[in-house]
């Protein structure tokens, strides 16, 4: 017994202790919580925390900012993929959840990727492809999931901080971090990251990521016509609050990072391959490159020709030779030759100096049925732009999820941006739009939505459609688009025009030893080149800009020049486009809708909707027009043109003449005539014409009436009722039998 005590209590403590153990790890645990939170000098603070969720991926992080949370996940797969890019996915979705929402769909589940996720999931990948290494071929996909949605914090900037400390804290091999924030101005004041509310106030909506030395990796972002020195201005401070941003998931990387994998050494050719293939073809390409007079297709079909006469050639000379390498290296010497010959002349493969526009053409109103109609080519870019003017019922109403993060409930202007295969002489599948188009088409409408008057009382479609495509398309798109609305006869504000602007750099994978900007981009350009910065504005300053950077961040210095230099192109694109069509049509077409409003009395408004509203939808299967109810007495007509207008004009104004209303007498005597038996009582018509009106049960005898066929009430029947009047709310006639039933007795 006594030995089985003493087990017992050495039991006892060997527990005691190991619960102090346990203890005292979880302390020092959580005295090391990974996590770290960044102090905007606004007091505003973002935290970033890992370790707790999705612990099977390589990577997970929590962002939080006020009561907006997004977790962010990455996985690369650990074998290359067999293409000769970087296969990244980025999927940004929604979720109702996470607002205290159910979705409204018939299934009530998230369905496809609205235009919203689309949008931001191409936002966040630009943000992280430029620090990707140009050899990693790994299938890599980040997930970003909403935890929580407090409508205030907007989640796209969250979720771009967010990948960049997954990214960072994996093991997957990666440049960054990277550091984002939304920049805002209010009041001529510039603001970090603002509120849905403060951004509703301000002229400027700006996504910057950036990297180490303020290296800019990405910008997005639209504004009211803003300065360039305001824009400038509002870049150097976003860039440089980016820079805590990247300290502090630096600092959460080194105590909580896994070791970068290593990956496999990508297969090169011998140094012989190379040498041969650069004997073969530096030459004829450069040649080709310097042969000013040939256009797009006929310098892609020689440089074609070059391509398949060296590498047979080298088929011959090294049948052992990966044909997928050779290939890789052909291009490899095309793009340094393309590049280099910019260096050396600095004239481009089409003959133009650096800073020189192609030439420009615009037409509008091409067709007579079209409501608004523009062409407008650049060199051989070339897009159709087409208005729609309808009513505020036909507005884009948007998803719930979407207006709790971005405040807006429907959009009365919308543009929807068009790239049929033919455009760059291809064939291939028309159909649903793809995430570049809805991209280019979104950057397009951002350059002409603050042209737009906030009171035009029409729902505006706006359709480019891309004809021919050598280069910016999207800012082509913002040109025809603004000379459309101009033929419209839409009131805008300014004009608006957009160009691209491209880099070529000297870059040594750390820094840029040298670089020229170029103006107006083409798309040989744009695929051999460092930049696409497409920016968009009107005379007054700048309505939208999209950096696209393919190098792992670009200095202050160069950004700023590439602003000024697209700030001036603007200028001359809109001096040409003024010599077409100098400022919005003041003649209306004969096909332009029309919308006005009249009031109708409250005793006549069921004359005008009829029983279910038939009236209106007779009107519209008739006319086209459409009637809508604004207020108690005030309506709207929409017509789709003049002609339709005066139709329905006539119309109402029959459903609401009636013949001479004779004037009752309150307290008054009349014979009334039943037209209706109801359950609740009779309807009767004091006078022809008359809108049969409610006697009620309860009016018809002083004893209760259960139906009116207690009383021998039957339809045509005459009775005396006497008169008290209108009711002040609703109009309808108060009349009663009972009081002279009483009276009798």
């Amino acid at each position: 017994m006594h030995f089985c005590r003493e087990t017992q209590r050495f039991k006892q403590l060997y527990l005691l202790k190991r619960t102090l153990n346990d203890h005292i790890r979880y302390l020092s645990e959580t005295s090391r919580s990974p996590r770290t939170t960044v102090n905007f000098s606004n007091g505003r603070n973002l935290t970033l925390t890992t370790g707790q969720f999705a612990r099977l991926a390589d990577g997970c992080a929590v962002g939080t900012l006020g009561d907006t949370s997004v977790m962010v996940t990455v996985v690369s797969k650990t074998k290359p993929s067999p293409s000769n890019f970087l296969p990244l996915v980025v999927d940004y979705r929604q979720k109702s959840a996470a607002a205290g929402r159910i979705p409204t769909n018939f299934f009530r589940r998230e369905l496809g990727p609205s235009e919203r996720e689309i949008l931001t999931s191409r936002l966040i990948d630009r943000s992280l492809r430029p620090l990707f290494d140009e050899h990693y071929y790994y299938d890599t996909q980040v997930v970003c999931n909403m935890l929580a949605v407090d409508g205030i914090n907007n989640p796209d900037v969250i979720s771009i901080n967010t990948a960049s400390a997954a990214l960072a804290l994996s093991d997957i091999p990666w440049m960054g971090p990277i550091g984002a924030v939304r920049v805002g101005m209010v009041d001529e004041e510039v603001v970090i990251n603002p509120t849905r509310k403060e951004l509703n106030d301000s002229k400027l909506n700006l996504i910057i990521s950036a990297t180490k030395k303020n290296l800019v990796v990405m910008l997005e972002g639209n504004a009211d016509g803003i300065l360039l020195q305001d824009l400038q201005k509002s870049i150097k401070i976003g860039t440089k609050e980016t820079q805590q941003i990247i300290t502090q998931i630096e600092n959460l990387q080194k105590e909580f990072g896994k070791p970068k994998r290593s990956i496999q050494a990508a297969p090169t050719l011998s140094e012989e391959i190379t040498e041969a293939l650069r004997s073969l073809s530096s030459m004829r390409v450069s040649q080709i490159l310097q042969n000013y007079s040939l256009d797009k297709i006929e310098r892609d079909v020689a440089l074609g020709e070059v391509r398949t006469n060296v590498l047979e050639k080298i088929r011959h000379s090294f049948p052992d030779a990966d044909s997928n390498l050779v290939g890789e290296g052909y291009n490899k010497i095309v793009k340094q030759t393309f590049r280099e010959l910019i260096f050396e002349k600095d004239i481009r493969c089409d003959g133009r100096h650096l800073d020189e526009l192609r030439s420009i053409s615009c037409q509008v109103d091409l067709y007579k049925p079209l409501h608004g109609s523009a062409v407008f080519t650049r060199g051989q870019t070339q897009v159709l732009c087409t208005v729609t003017l309808d009513s505020h019922e036909s507005a884009m109403r948007l998803d719930p999820l979407s207006v709790v993060t971005s405040g807006v409930k429907e959009k009365n202007f919308f543009l929807h941006y068009e790239f049929p295969p033919f455009a760059t002489k291809e064939t291939g599948r028309i159909g649903p739009i793809g995430r570049r188009e809805m991209g280019h088409g979104a950057l397009a409408e951002k350059g002409l939505f603050p042209t737009i008057p906030s009171d035009f009382p029409f729902t505006i479609r706006l359709t480019s459609e891309v004809l021919e495509s050598n280069g910016s398309s999207s800012m082509a798109s913002v040109c025809g688009g603004s000379l459309a609305l101009m033929d419209a006869g839409v009131p805008i504000n300014s004009p608006a025009a957009g160009v691209a602007i491209g880099l070529v750099t000297k870059y040594n994978g750390e820094q840029i030893d040298d670089y020229r900007i170029l103006t107006d981009l083409l798309g040989i350009e744009d695929y051999m080149g460092d930049m696409d910065f497409k920016i968009a504005g009107n005379n007054k300053g700048i309505t939208a800009l999209q950096a696209d950077i393919k190098i792992s961040g670009l200095p202050l210095k160069i950004v700023m020049e590439a602003l000024q230099k697209a700030s001036d192109a603007k200028k001359k694109i809109l001096q040409i486009m003024q010599k077409c069509i100098d400022k919005p049509r003041l003649d209306k077409k004969e096909n332009m809708p029309v919308v006005e409003k009249f009031e109708v009395e409250a005793h006549k408004r069921p004359k005008l909707l009829g029983v279910g509203g038939t009236n209106l939808k007779k009107l519209f299967a008739e006319t086209g027009v459409q009637v809508s109810q604004l207020e108690d007495t005030m309506f709207q007509m929409f017509a789709p043109n003049q002609n339709a207008m005066d139709e329905a004009k006539e119309i109402i104004q029959k459903l609401l003449t009636t013949e001479r209303v004779p004037d009752l007498e309150f307290g008054g005597i009349y014979k009334a005539t039943i037209v209706e038996v109801r359950d609740i009582g009779v309807m009767v018509t004091l006078y022809a014409g008359m809108p049969p009106a409610l006697l009620h049960n309860s009016q018809l005898d002083t004893r209760k009436v259960g139906h009116p066929s207690a009383l021998g009430l039957e339809v045509g029947q005459e009775l005396q009722v006497k008169y008290f009047g209108r009711d002040p709310v609703s109009g309808l006639m108060r009349l009663s039998r009972k009081v002279l039933t009483a009276a009798k007795m």
